[in-house]
């Protein structure tokens, strides 16, 4: 485990990822659902989450900061009797699962399909910090005083 005290002291603005790195020592990667992260052009990314048996009800998704949070709990039905299962492999179990996005990274949209969440993902730079190119002018020549003879 190391230390990021020293760094905190002397850094301005590095809080989001000193926090990061503290995640990432912990070893606590949750693995439940199981996803993936496409890229499906330049500037477009998608999430796809294995969450069968969950209904969009079930679901939520939130988007705060440079922060993604999907969450599924199963609604109980009380009206209807526990199952008695003789064998039970489909996980139904409630989940919180976070993804940290890039800066200007904006959610797009979600669809469920076929036991699939689909997150859309699209990174959208402003043209201010987009790089450009600057023009070099042509300084002009210095102008010489020719010396007239008396």
């Amino acid at each position: 485990m190391f230390d990021y005290t020293p760094f905190h002291r002397s850094s301005i603005g590095f809080d989001r990822l000193f926090r990061m790195l503290d995640e990432a020592q912990t070893g606590e990667t949750p693995t439940y659902p199981p996803y993936n992260i496409e890229r499906l052009g330049e500037n477009a990314f998608r999430i796809t989450m294995a969450v069968a048996g969950f209904s969009s009800e079930d679901l939520a998704i939130e988007a705060k900061g440079n922060v993604l949070t999907v969450s599924g709990k199963k609604a109980e039905k009380s009206d209807s009797p526990a199952p008695d299962y003789v064998h039970q492999g489909i996980a139904a179990r409630a989940f919180e699962r976070r993804f940290h996005l890039a800066d200007f990274v904006e959610v797009k949209g979600a669809e469920l399909e076929n036991g699939l969440l689909h997150v859309s993902l699209v990174r959208e730079v402003p043209e201010t910090m987009k790089p450009r190119q600057i023009a070099i002018n042509q300084a002009a020549k210095p102008k010489t005083i020719e010396a007239k003879a008396a």
